[in-house]
């Protein structure tokens, strides 16, 4: 996440760089004196997650938090006066420290964000594709996929209950596919990873199928694979 710090202090500025430096998920992209100065910066550049001391000269955190209306970043401010947290989360702060800014207590409120923006970045799972079945769209629920076969220009989705022969290549289907579920292990076959029943050196078994495994995708296979 890029982050920005935002307050009047020299001293508490040197602090928060210092515990930002120790995460390697966070990058510092500014260090300000003044919310003016914070204000040119967000509006040039993407920022993820500000560091906001509440009181300063000129225009005080929450007046600067006021002004940001266009793709607001996540917001944790930072104060000696604790009546203040009531007005930070009315702007949808993120969280509220107050100093003397404490190492776990700093984390804390990090990891909150850290949460929030991955979320926002990870992609809903899907739940369900469609299928041309005689010029009908035929709607399958993902989860009763159990592998999908390459047959020449076409691809067979197999489920427990039928075979679908739809016109597209593997990579377009594998691209619309939750990719912590299926992988592809042999040029012909995607399978759901939670339906191999077993596997024995280069073949595994999905529905009393036997399904190869080449060479190439043996080892990211064995590695997806939850093994005691």
């Amino acid at each position: 996440m890029n982050c920005l710090i935002v307050d009047d202090d020299r001293i508490v500025r040197t602090e928060v760089e210092h515990l930002v430096n120790k995460l390697p998920f966070l990058k510092l992209v500014g260090s300000c004196s003044k919310a003016m100065e914070a204000f040119n910066i967000l509006s040039s550049q993407p920022v993820d997650l500000v560091f906001l001391d509440v009181m300063m000269p000129e225009m005080n955190g929450l007046e600067l938090m006021k002004s940001l209306h266009e793709r607001k970043p996540q917001v944790i401010l930072m104060t000696s006066e604790k009546k203040y947290a009531v007005d930070g989360f009315n702007f949808d702060a993120v969280d509220f420290i107050v100093k003397p800014i404490g190492e776990e207590r700093f984390l804390k409120a990090v990891s909150k964000a850290k949460n929030n923006f991955e979320s926002k970045r990870t992609p809903p799972k899907a739940e369900y594709l469609f299928v041309k079945v005689d010029s009908v769209l035929t709607k399958i629920n993902v989860n009763d996929v159990l592998f999908i076969e390459a047959l020449a220009d076409y691809a067979a989705v197999h489920t427990m209950a039928s075979k679908y022969i739809v016109h597209s290549t593997m990579k377009s289907i594998l691209d619309k596919l939750p990719q912590d579920d299926f992988l592809r292990v042999h040029n012909s076959y995607i399978v759901r990873l939670d339906k191999i029943s077993s596997i024995e050196d280069n073949t595994l078994i999905i529905n009393k199928k036997f399904i190869p495994v080449s060479r190439p995708h043996r080892e990211q296979l064995m590695g997806r694979l939850k093994m005691l």
